[in-house]
């Protein structure tokens, strides 16, 4: 296989059309939020079970692994309602990481706790090369960290009320308050950058060991931000909100196959002819925080670059919205004209007209196959295998789908035999007979989440969408994956033309990674 640091982009060779393949060779990967992982005493993270992790992709033949949208989350845990979109997710933090550089003497209270205390030990024993680091990142993510840390110490000092709830003169942004807030509050406004300073330093060391064991990192980009973000109150001009913060109207989407009465996000809307005038700079910005983190990266809901649906702010559901157009071919030229040849992928699920899949291949991305979805219909379903092209990703189903066997086991007898039927009439069970379908797609690129390997059921459900409890707390454990996973998905990759050049099967001992000294 190429090098991990290879260019992935060859449209020719892909057969993907005009401008963004980021395959170039057939290839599987696991979807799995970092958060998911086995942890000690909550959500997963960056530290020894991370590296783990990667051991166990590379033993098993995969070479991508794709993660949620990173950034910091509000109280719900969604990743795709972040109060940055550039910021790390400090409670994905490791500790240990900080104990053994030497940064904290001991792990006590809540992550924020221990991790004032590392800075208070940074700034009191970092060598002059981590100093060096240090400035070096604050310098180099000048464009947002400042006012990113400035948000997150008001939201602090109010309790965590959204920022349009502050006082006026901290909600409008004045610039004599600020100035203020920048003397009185320098301490906590530099234990935010060092929180991502931490963040992005060990996110680094992590993708710097998956490239060597010859693995890609795949990474989300939702389409809107929240409304409580440091984005929206930086940048007020360019989202569709009053003179007091609030919406005019809030994104979402149509009545579909996950709701009748469709999706309110209500997430603040884009003044995109505002954004176009300065040629998308926001948009361009957004992009190189996450061409820094990430090898593949997925556009989520890209129909709402195309169309997007308006809905009143009135409106409790979803169904009296009405459709407006978006930037259409102006937004990816402009990135296109930036940055060169991009590693995207569209999410082009849900209501997908003639007009949305003109733009997808216009300007050249794969888009997204979900197994589940393609058994109602007619042969036409774009969704069966026989309809897949090589430019486009497979998944078996995605984070927002039922595990495979959840959704097969909750089929009637009737509808089985006729995913069965469609399928060839494999002799494996579910969720493998699905897997094994996702493979031997002509998709160049496979994903399955973490809990059809593990062959887990309903119960492990990531998120349901359209709804706001019990969603992204998920964690797998070790002892869950069975012993012969490693030889078994090696074998099935193999058989498929998706295992990477030179690779053999290793034994995984679970809960057990080798992970690189650290200076």
């Amino acid at each position: 296989m190429p090098a991990p640091d290879a260019p992935l982009h060859d449209a020719a060779a892909a057969g993907c059309g005009v401008l963004h393949d980021p395959l170039t060779e057939r290839r599987a990967g696991v979807l799995l939020h970092p958060t998911s992982l086995p942890g000690e005493s909550g959500p997963g993270g960056l530290g020894r079970q991370a590296f783990h992790f990667v051991d166990f992709l590379a033993a098993c033949g995969f070479s991508v692994w794709q993660t949620l949208p990173l950034g910091p989350t509000h109280v719900d845990c969604s990743p795709y309602q972040c109060l940055s979109v550039h910021a790390g997710n400090a409670e994905l933090i490791c500790l240990d990481d900080l104990l053994r550089r030497g940064w904290l003497e001991r792990i006590s209270g809540d992550i924020h706790d221990s991790l004032a205390h590392a800075f208070s030990g940074f700034m009191q024993q970092a060598s002059d090369t981590e100093r060096q680091s240090w400035h070096a990142f604050k310098a180099t993510h000048a464009g947002w960290l400042p006012d990113y840390a400035r948000y997150q110490t008001i939201r602090n000092l109010q309790q965590g009320q959204p920022w349009y709830a502050w006082p006026i003169e901290f909600r409008d942004r004045d610039t004599g308050i600020l100035s203020q807030l920048d003397r009185e509050y320098a301490e906590a406004i530099e234990h935010v950058c060092f929180e991502q300073f931490v963040f992005f330093m060990q996110w680094h060391e992590l993708r710097e060991y998956a490239h060597r064991r010859g693995v890609l990192l795949f990474g989300d980009i939702p389409i809107y931000v929240a409304h409580d973000s440091a984005d929206v109150w930086i940048d007020r001009e360019l989202f569709s909100i009053d003179a007091e913060g609030q919406p005019d109207a809030v994104a979402g989407v149509p009545p579909d196959y996950f709701s009748a009465t469709g999706q309110r996000w209500g997430n603040p809307l884009y003044r995109w002819e505002r954004m176009a005038e300065d040629d998308f700079h926001w948009w361009q910005e957004r992009l190189r925080s996450q061409l820094d983190m990430f090898d593949i990266i997925r556009l989520d809901h890209f129909r709402g670059f195309e169309k997007y649906w308006e809905i009143p702010i009135g409106a409790e559901t979803a169904v009296d919205g009405q459709w407006r157009d978006g930037p259409g071919t102006a937004l990816f030229t402009s990135l296109e004209n930036t940055f060169g040849h991009l590693p995207l992928i569209a999410e082009d699920l849900g209501i997908i007209t003639p007009e949305v899949e003109a733009l997808r291949d216009q300007v050249g991305m794969p888009g997204m196959k979900i197994m589940q979805f393609a058994f109602d219909g007619g042969p036409e379903n774009p969704y069966l295998p026989a309809n897949h092209t090589p430019c486009s990703v497979v998944y078996t189903g995605t984070h927002d789908n039922e595990t495979t066997l959840g959704w097969f086991e909750n089929l009637d007898d009737m509808q089985k035999r006729h995913v069965y039927e469609l399928l060839g009439n494999p002799q494996e069970a579910m969720p493998w007979a699905l897997i094994h379908a996702a493979l031997a797609s002509t998709a160049r690129l496979a994903i399955l989440p973490m809990q059809d390997v593990l062959a887990l059921g309903s119960e492990h459900r990531m998120n349901t969408p359209g709804t706001t409890q019990g969603n992204w707390c998920w964690q797998f454990d070790w002892e869950q994956v069975p012993e012969d996973i490693t030889p078994r998905m090696h074998d099935m990759l193999q058989q498929t033309g998706r295992l990477p050049a030179g690779a053999t099967s290793v034994a995984i001992v679970p809960g057990v990674a080798t992970i690189p000294e650290r200076d």
